[in-house]
């Protein structure tokens, strides 16, 4: 992914983080909450296989839609 996406993304995930915070249910292995920074990195890595600035410019439409069922889905 070029410097210019990458930085796009970033803002989208910054974004969408800020979005989910206090939306993510409860989980024992985070008693003091959960960051849904880093929420979304894993959900991009688990549904990419790799960082989201590893994924190829020509994915980026399915990147930033993904990135918007997380919005609207938080698990």
């Amino acid at each position: 992914m070029n410097e210019e996406n990458k930085k796009k993304i970033w803002k989208l995930i910054q974004k969408t983080g800020d979005e989910l915070k206090g939306k993510l249910p409860e989980h024992p292995s985070h008693p003091k909450g959960r960051n849904p920074y880093a929420h979304i990195a894993l959900e991009i890595k688990s549904r990419f296989g790799m960082s989201y600035s590893d994924i190829s410019d020509d994915k980026i439409p399915e990147l930033e839609q993904f990135i918007e069922y997380i919005r609207d889905n938080p698990r």
